[in-house]
């Protein structure tokens, strides 16, 4: 019996909560290095080590109504490393791991697509594939979220300026995964218009806007 996953027609993974809050501020998350630690690449169970205060994050936002997406690049998948079956085993760890603090993910959006990568994977510059917003607007279209007042964490430049390509208020930079060698890069793409902040980990997200906009 062949296994099906919430694939979109061009092969980014889409799985979107039918109870999910719509039309308010979201929680953009992106996975490694911010929710769980950096691996490169990975895809054992065995390898997933979440990160202090995610769960706390996350349930906080869940607590507040408000929509909690994971955003995430998978070239290893990709680049033919591992497949959907293994990024499934992974997902539903991490999720059964931050269930026990009574967090959930409202959403979750993965690119497979890589310059380099095999077959149907191989893309130049795919939409969904951040630094590109693709994966962020059609969370937005999917939950009609209020992207002008909704954040980010990623420890990637490539996450804040996915943030900022797709119009959002900010992005919370953080020193763990590649953060520490990113910050400068990150904190950089700041505008009248984009606010960057820094953060030592995930926990700098309780004090982010977004959580002011669901108490109003």
């Amino acid at each position: 019996m062949t296994e099906t996953y919430p694939l979109d027609i061009d092969g980014v993974w889409c799985e979107v909560s039918p109870d999910c809050c719509r039309g308010a501020p979201a929680l953009f998350l992106d996975r490694d290095g911010v929710v769980v630690e950096e691996v490169d690449y990975l895809h054992r169970v065995a390898d997933i080590h979440v990160c202090p205060d995610a769960a706390a994050v996350i349930s906080a936002a869940n607590a507040n109504a408000i929509p909690v997406v994971l955003v995430t690049n998978q070239a290893g998948i990709g680049r033919g490393y591992y497949g959907w079956s293994e990024f499934l085993a992974v997902q539903q760890a991490i999720q059964a791991a931050i269930a026990t603090a009574g967090a959930h993910f409202d959403a979750v959006y993965a690119c497979p697509h890589h310059r380099d990568g095999k077959g149907g994977f191989a893309h130049p510059d795919h939409p969904a594939r951040k630094p590109n917003p693709g994966m962020l607007q059609r969370a937005a279209a999917a939950l009609d979220i209020d992207l002008k007042r909704s954040w980010l964490v990623g420890d990637r430049a490539i996450d804040v300026e996915a943030a900022k390509r797709a119009g959002l208020a900010g992005a919370l930079h953080v020193l763990t995964g590649y953060g520490r060698v990113e910050r400068s890069s990150a904190l950089a793409l700041s505008s009248p218009h984009f606010e960057v902040r820094g953060a030592a980990s995930i926990a700098g997200a309780l004090t982010l806007p977004v959580f002011d906009c669901a108490q109003r």
